[in-house]
């Protein structure tokens, strides 16, 4: 995903699409520890996809304090 698509998502869809991303990645983890995954790049990308996520809503947590 994006780092634009993450930014038009709001603050509830983006959380709830974070938990969900989290729990897709620890299956994908456990799965792969299990036997090899067709394409073990999909974990790399499902957490970069997870950073940049968090990234935003730190920033919009940091912007919402810097308002008060």
């Amino acid at each position: 995903m994006k780092q634009e698509v993450v930014r038009e998502m709001s603050t509830a869809d983006l959380i709830d699409r974070l938990e969900e991303e989290q729990k897709h990645v620890i299956k994908m983890v456990l799965n792969h520890a299990v036997s090899p995954v067709e394409n073990p790049h999909k974990i790399t990308e499902s957490r970069k996809t997870i950073a940049r996520m968090k990234t935003e809503l730190r920033k919009r947590d940091l912007q919402k304090k810097n308002n008060k």
